[in-house]
């Protein structure tokens, strides 16, 4: 055995090798689709597909090594054709292929496509020859433009999107000056307990100046008293009356001078 067989019979045994694990994990998968589709949850499906989808790419990286042999290149031959059931046949297919006849050795050892696709094939192919380039140029024109055309609003739509997505994240307040002003509403905190001067309120009488405040509200509502009952007083001569007699009112200093109504110049 030369060098080149080796080589093709080892990366042989691992492409068996690596099919096998596949199709175990394809039958274990269907098995579970039919007889658990109940108790069937859907992160063990994504945990099937991702088992399959590793053994497939496993499978391509050892068919693209560089020491593993074209199977291209490579012709299978059968030697012997026999219509009697054949025990090792039947082993390595697992009772799919029960005899290597005449009758399955094109289905089983078919190059090219079934005679239907063939045919399809060669009408497609017919009616491209039947095309002038003028044409097939101005359909090659316009395909491009439709998938430029595409592409661009594809495009429009994804920075649209992150644009819309960066302006909803965008922050338009400070937290915890919110929170400092929740806070002084809510409870109080960080506001201070000294009144402003002048405020209202009451005033306790043992604070000092109390007496002071409380007498000086005091002639302010008798001026304001007195300034009341001087204008019910009688007039005489366009001259108040001095009500410096009346105990308990401060005399008022201010004279005014008041027309009667019945000195109306105009009054007949």
């Amino acid at each position: 055995m030369n060098r080149e067989e080796k080589q093709l019979e080892l990366s042989l045994e691992a492409l068996i090798s690596q099919v096998a694990d596949l199709k175990n994990s394809l039958v274990s998968f269907i098995y579970k689709l039919e007889n658990e589709y109940d108790r069937l949850t859907w992160p063990s499906v994504l945990d099937s597909f991702a088992l399959l989808s590793g053994q497939l790419n496993t499978l391509n990286k050892v068919l693209k090594h560089e020491k593993t042999p074209l199977m291209r290149n490579q012709v299978i031959i059968p030697l012997v054709l026999s219509p009697d059931r054949d025990e090792e046949i039947m082993r390595q297919t697992e009772g799919r292929v029960p005899v290597f006849s005449h009758e399955v050795v094109p289905d089983h050892l078919r190059t090219k496509p079934d005679p239907e696709v063939e045919e399809q094939e060669k009408q497609l192919i017919t009616d491209a020859t039947r095309i002038s380039s003028d044409v097939a140029q101005k359909q090659i024109q316009s395909l491009n433009k439709m998938c430029s055309n595409l592409l661009e609003k594809i495009s429009k739509e994804e920075r649209e999107s992150e644009s819309g997505g960066l302006r909803q994240n965008k922050q338009t307040f400070n937290p915890a000056d919110t929170n400092a002003l929740v806070a002084a509403v809510a409870f109080g905190k960080g506001l201070s307990n000294r009144r402003p001067p002048g405020s209202g309120g009451p005033v306790q009488a043992s604070q000092p100046g109390a007496g002071a405040i409380i007498a000086g509200a005091s002639g302010i509502q008798q001026v304001q008293m007195s300034g009341a009952s001087s204008q019910q007083q009688p007039m005489l001569g366009g001259v108040q009356m001095s009500q410096a007699g009346q105990p308990g009112k401060i005399p008022s200093g201010i004279k005014t001078n008041i027309k009667s109504a019945s000195m109306h110049p105009y009054q007949r």
